[in-house]
């Protein structure tokens, strides 16, 4: 199973990149079980976008027509090798302020890219 690498991406999280990429350090190393019982007791929002990425990438390790060999793939096995949260679209919207300006806020997006891979 050298080399076999399973990947899973949400693209346009409605969350900054900022707050996820906290999280995406906590877990990047660690192998799947062990992240996602660290991700379960996490209080931030990202936590759970982050985990379904992962459950995500989790499912297509297991699926056995991705996988080249016979083999099935256990999930003790894999371990995160890339976890990647880039920023995605801003959404601008207008704010009123004093004296008739407009302020603009920016509401951010963010793409959560997760890679699984075999820890020997």
């Amino acid at each position: 199973m050298a080399g076999n690498q399973f990947k899973a991406i949400h693209r346009y999280a409605r969350i900054s990149a900022r707050k996820v990429r906290l999280l995406a350090n906590l877990v990047r190393g660690k192998t799947v079980v062990e992240a996602l019982s660290i991700l379960e007791y996490q209080p931030q929002r990202g936590a759970v976008m982050l985990k379904k990425v992962i459950e995500s990438a989790l499912g297509n390790a297991m699926d056995p027509d991705q996988s080249s060999d016979s083999q099935m793939v256990r999930p003790e096995d894999l371990v995160i090798t890339d976890v990647r949260v880039d920023g995605g679209p801003m959404l601008k919207r207008m704010r009123p302020r004093s004296r008739g300006m407009a302020h603009v806020i920016l509401k951010r997006t963010a793409h959560i890219q997760v890679t699984l891979g075999s820890d020997d």
